[in-house]
Formats: structure tokens, C-alpha cells, sequence
């Protein structure tokens, strides 16, 4: 790794970091007079497209990839079966995985919500959240450009193991399980957008709203999941996707760094 490379890239990371700080603090303690009518737009519109490019998150994608491979080799072993219904019984078990994985987040998410509800100025904790996710977007970032410098923003090892022994068990009790740990693990890599989102939700007045907001940003999160879950159940499509996400996942976790760095940036300018 280049000195030159990793030094331009830090001081360009602590300038953007430094300036999301600084906005975060300069601007004013409320949504302007100018934006707060387009808040709800911007919201509805921020949740969708955030939770859709969240679901295709290097993390979630390869775990579940790993975890489909695992299911479809289980399945493969234990029943001797026509290809459509061994596709239908690999599907029917990676969606209770899914839908594990869906409740974990909105949990997770509600109780980040109902802890905001504490602090009675909501511009607060939006702020410091969107530079928070503003930091962990620089930190995706740099696992493209300097991924030798300092750890990765991966998930633990034991995810794998855990996505396999799930897979090879194919009871719902390990698959739920697998869900609700392997979500708990892959947060780091989803937490810049999650973040960011839920900065933005904290700014909601309406509380039933922004639960609804929230419900609709995780079932976005999913909605990549399921196509992926629909599409690699057949052995065909697993190693098409599979031999996709190894060429193009850091181009992913490039895209993905730089959109969290600009919606951080955006909510702080915004709100």
C-alpha cells in the first residue's frame, strides 16, 4: 500500500468527518421553514431507496449466499427429490431465515426510536446519528481504497459457521436463531444506512408514522433478500450470483460507502 495513497485518503476522510461535524453543530436546531414541509417527501422517499441499496449490502449477500448453498446441499443430501420441490423446500426454509432476520432489525430499530423519544431535542440524536453514519460510510470507503489500513467492516467469522450449522439443521428453531444472531452480526455493515435512516426518522412528530416508516424501510431491506433467496435456490443461479458478488462486491461496498457519506451530509444540511 502506497504512503501517499493512504495519507490522501485519511485526510480526505478526517476533512469530510471534520465538515459533518461542524455542519452538524453550525446549522440551525430545527428543520428550516423551507424544508420541514418537504420532510415527509424526502422521508418516504430516502426510506425506499435506502432500504432496497441496504438489502444488497456485500455482508447480507454473501451470508445469505453461503447460507442458500448450505440449505441447498442439506436438502440435496436428506431427500432425493424432483428439482422443483427441493426449490420450494429451500425457498419455504430461507424465508423463515429472512423473515428472522426482517423482526431483528425492526426491533432493533424500534428500540433505537423509543430511546430518541427520551431526549427531548429530536435534532440531536438525528445529528449525531448522521454523522455517526457518516463515519461508518468512511469507513466502507476505506476498505476500498486502503483495505490494508486498519480492521474491515465485516461481519465476525463465526457468521459463516453459523449460517452452515443452521442450513445442515433445517429445523425453524436454528433457523429463526440463525436469522436473529447473523443479524445481530451483519448490523455493522448495515448500520451506516440503518443509521442514517433511522437519524432522519427521529425527526418524524407522529410516532405511529414513523413506525410505519420504519416497517417499510425493512421490508425494503428484504425485498433484495427474497430476490436473492427466489434466484439462487435452483444450483444454476446460486453459482451465477455467487461468481457475481466475488467480482463485484467491492464495487458495492464502494457505492454504498459513497451513499451513506452523501445522505449523512444531506440529513445534516436538510434537518
Amino acid at each position: 500500500m502506497r504512503p501517499a495513497r493512504v495519507a490522501a485518503f485519511s485526510a480526505a476522510a478526517v476533512g469530510v468527518l471534520g465538515l459533518a461535524v461542524a455542519v452538524g453543530l453550525g446549522t440551525p436546531p430545527a428543520p428550516s421553514a423551507a424544508a420541514a414541509p418537504l420532510l415527509p417527501a424526502i422521508t418516504l422517499g430516502t426510506v425506499v431507496l435506502a432500504g432496497i441499496v441496504d438489502g444488497l449490502n456485500p455482508c447480507a449477500f454473501t451470508v445469505l449466499l453461503l447460507f442458500v448453498a448450505s440449505l441447498l446441499a442439506a436438502a440435496q443430501a436428506r431427500a432425493h427429490e424432483e428439482a422443483g420441490i427441493l426449490r420450494a423446500r429451500v425457498i419455504g426454509l430461507g424465508s423463515i431465515y429472512v423473515a428472522s432476520i426482517f423482526l431483528t432489525y425492526l426491533a432493533l430499530g424500534v428500540g433505537l426510536l423509543a430511546t430518541v423519544e427520551i431526549v427531548t431535542a429530536r435534532h440531536v440524536p438525528a445529528r449525531v446519528g448522521a454523522v455517526l453514519s457518516i463515519a461508518l460510510g468512511l469507513w466502507m470507503l476505506k476498505d476500498y481504497f486502503a483495505p490494508e489500513l486498519g480492521p474491515r467492516l465485516s461481519a465476525p467469522p463465526a457468521v459463516a459457521r453459523w449460517a452452515h450449522a443452521a442450513a445442515r439443521r433445517m429445523t425453524v428453531p436454528a433457523l429463526v436463531a440463525a436469522g436473529f444472531l447473523i443479524g445481530l452480526c451483519t448490523l455493522p455493515c448495515s448500520g451506516a444506512v440503518y443509521l442514517a435512516v433511522l437519524s432522519l426518522l427521529a425527526l418524524e412528530p407522529s410516532a405511529a408514522r414513523g413506525f410505519a416508516y420504519l416497517v417499510l424501510y425493512n421490508l425494503m431491506y428484504i425485498l433484495p433478500l427474497v430476490a436473492l433467496l427466489l434466484a439462487a435456490s435452483a444450483r444454476p443461479g446460486l453459482n451465477r450470483l455467487a461468481h457475481w458478488n466475488l467480482h463485484h462486491r467491492e464495487r458495492v461496498r464502494l457505492g454504498l460507502g459513497s451513499a451513506v457519506v452523501l445522505m449523512g451530509l444531506a440529513i445534516l444540511v436538510t434537518v
